[in-house]
């Protein structure tokens, strides 16, 4: 299986990030009263904005998401990703790869705000293979899971999206992928559900990102 352009996620896929910024979201809740453990925030809240979550967060918190919460989140969430934030293990050869094969035509897709996703991959040094060509969900009439982020990543790549392949790692950010008429491929390392992965249409898994090369044996969770 070949493909002309590889479109990432961030969260997740590229950055280990998403325990970090459900460690801020925890502890902003348990402010407020609502009190949970890391794993349960997680399963909430992962593949998803914050406002999208609104309904849920507003019920069990009893006080209304206000833009000034919103952005006292921003920025603790901002504070703790700069100082603990990591690459995923693999992904800078994964990442060389993937431009190599495609002629540069990769790109990040995520539904996360730009200066989050530009910021982390600065920290972790991928940035260059990815400069001009950040999509943020944040920026596009609707976020994942619609596809809107992935179409607008494949159009400036100039790629039909049934020739992309999205790198993924959540059930939400796969139906996104799936909905642009692109193949999904999920990272998927020891301890996911792999089974909602599946479901939700990953056509291959892989727990390693030495799984993310072509003719590699990817689909084994």
């Amino acid at each position: 299986m070949t493909f002309d352009a590889v479109l990432f996620d961030c969260d997740g896929v590229l950055v280990d990030s998403e325990a970090i910024t459900c460690g801020v979201l925890r502890d902003m809740f348990e402010e407020q009263g609502w009190r949970m453990g890391l794993d349960e925030c997680m399963q909430r809240f992962v593949g998803h904005t914050v406002k999208s979550q609104r309904a849920l967060i507003e019920a069990n918190t009893g006080v209304p998401l206000t833009d000034d919460w919103l952005q006292q989140f921003f920025e603790r969430r901002n504070e703790r990703l700069q100082r603990s934030i990591t690459a995923i293990d693999g992904v800078h050869a994964a990442v060389a790869h993937a431009h190599e094969r495609c002629e540069g035509r990769i790109a990040v897709a995520s539904g996360a705000d730009r200066f989050k996703v530009e910021m982390m991959l600065a920290q972790v040094g991928l940035l260059s293979f990815f400069e001009g060509r950040i999509f943020s969900g944040h920026e596009m009439p609707r976020s994942k899971p619609h596809p809107d982020v992935y179409l607008a990543a494949a159009a400036h790549l100039q790629v039909d999206p049934a020739r992309c392949l999205v790198v993924e790692d959540t059930t939400v950010g796969i139906t996104a992928g799936v909905a642009a008429g692109a193949t999904v491929w999920a990272y998927a390392p020891p301890g996911v559900d792999t089974e909602a992965l599946r479901q939700a249409g990953a056509r291959a898994l892989f727990a390693h990102m030495d799984g993310l090369r072509w003719g590699a044996s990817a689909g084994q969770a």
